[in-house]
């Protein structure tokens, strides 16, 4: 129910309508005291059917639905490999352990190999290889070496990559560079803010880590181009009381993308959510802050898109999902996504392998080199994928979101210790809520100006990971 006592109304398609109190009552006892004119726009977005109309409706709708599941449905698309632990940060949110020692963090030669073999097993004509950490580029040998090893049994498959490289950018050299323009590697990097949020929140021992990031990010945009980099951040709780500044200086640095992130309670950053954590209620009213001040900009003339707005706006917006995996029913962990880590294993998401840091080994597939059959058909996915069907948890069964959002049994797992946690009671279904909730508030009150911006921003982008 809105401030003005209308109602939110969604179809089994995905459409949706602001109805006044008569018109839900009407809709449901008697659409016959509809309007006419309102009959019809209601009878487009798939809430009336006639008898005539009504098998078409439904293979419509049946096919909106498969529409949104090609994500999963397609196999495996992000491939995420792990070389190293290794970093030279020690930041206060971090969710693995880390360490500049070699022995025991770092991804073995022939696991290497296996794991670049068994991304093309999955059918997915486009692969995404991301590599994660620690930070990678501590080990640039091993992310040449399977990037050459991937693009030469390409040579026979034929698929469509795409290589992203998640780095704080110290290590970024000239000769790196030149390699990752060659192919058109992406790079990501993490920029919480002005540089003394973010030197407090990624500490390094010569307490310079915000400008040496930077420096990575001018030599990535001079050597590779100026799109080829972009960053993210983690709001602490340092972060909930300046947005506009970090908006600002997402602006300043001339980013066209901003993720505004929560503070995550997996691996070994769950050890200090006393200290560092916060409610989702916190970090649902920095984000609003945030997400206006990015308005403002947009409105005077300056590109940038808020990545979580758009995650929403396509689900609500869009035919087509964009394969966030962390809002699919069946889940995309180990369907959409699959993890292949520097311990020999394999995990079913970035988040399942953070938790195997602090023992919880509870999620791994399987070991690096088994088939991408095996580990889907493993009793672990499928316990992933009962966690996770709408249709089976009584919190999302009537849910009006439930076709755009999913119970996160990885984030239950590392929230309770069971993948079958109520869902009501997980931040993230708590934090979802609230930003559907808010978004749909923000669509029905948009002038002509925010709406075509929503639908620019609901494009689906290529998959992320969570």
């Amino acid at each position: 129910m809105l401030p003005d006592h209308s109602c939110l109304a969604i179809s089994a398609a995905g459409d949706h309508a602001f109805l006044s109190p008569f018109e839900l009552r009407s809709l449901h006892d008697s659409p016959g005291l509809l309007p006419l004119e309102r009959q019809a726009e209601l009878r487009a977005l798939h809430f009336l059917t006639t008898t005539s109309s009504h098998v078409g409706s439904e293979r419509l709708i049946k096919s909106r639905i498969a529409a949104r599941k090609e994500t999963i449905l397609g196999g495996p698309s992000l491939h995420i490999i792990v070389p190293t632990l290794q970093c030279a940060h020690s930041c206060k949110y971090c969710q693995v352990s880390r360490s500049l020692e070699d022995v025991g963090h770092t991804m073995s030669l022939d696991d290497l190999e296996r794991s670049c073999q068994t991304i093309f097993e999955s059918p997915s004509k486009t692969l995404t290889v991301e590599f994660q950490g620690g930070d990678p580029l501590l080990r640039f040998d091993l992310v040449k070496h399977a990037i050459l090893r991937i693009e030469a049994l390409n040579e026979s498959e034929g698929r469509n990559l795409r290589f992203v490289i998640a780095s704080t950018l110290h290590q970024l050299t000239e000769e790196m560079c030149i390699f990752f323009r060659e192919r058109a590697v992406y790079l990501s990097t993490s920029i919480d803010g002005p540089a003394i949020l973010h030197n407090r929140n990624r500490p390094t021992p010569t307490r310079n880590s915000y400008e040496r990031t930077l420096a990575g990010v001018e030599l990535a945009r001079t050597l590779i181009g100026e799109n080829s980099v972009s960053a993210l951040l983690t709001a602490t709780k340092e972060s909930l009381n300046c947005p506009e500044d970090i908006v600002d200086e997402y602006v300043r640095l001339g980013f066209r993308d901003i993720f505004l992130r929560p503070l995550s309670s997996y691996g070994f950053a769950k050890r200090n959510q006393a200290i560092q954590g916060y409610s989702p209620e916190a970090f649902a009213a920095f984000y609003r802050r945030g997400l206006e001040r990015i308005l403002h900009w947009n409105r005077n003339g300056t590109v940038l898109r808020e990545v979580y707005a758009s995650i929403i706006l396509n689900k609500i917006l869009s035919t087509f999902d964009g394969g966030y995996v962390d809002l699919q029913s069946p889940t995309g962990a180990g369907q959409s996504v699959l993890v292949y880590n520097y311990d020999g294993y394999v995990y079913p998401s970035d988040e399942a392998r953070m938790l195997a840091e602090t023992g919880d080994i509870s999620l791994r597939l399987g070991k690096i080199g088994q088939s991408i059959h095996e580990f889907q058909s493993s009793s672990v996915q499928q316990t992933l994928i009962a966690a996770s069907l709408v249709d089976s948890v009584a919190d999302c069964r009537e849910c009006a979101y439930n076709l755009f959002c999913a119970p996160n049994p990885v984030d239950a797992q590392a929230q309770f210790g069971d993948q079958f946690t109520p869902a009501h009671q997980t931040e993230h279904c708590i934090r979802h809520m609230q930003l559907f909730d808010d978004m749909y508030i923000r669509v029905r009150n948009a002038d002509p100006w925010t709406l075509d911006l929503f639908h620019e921003w609901a494009a689906p982008v290529p998959s992320r990971s969570t």
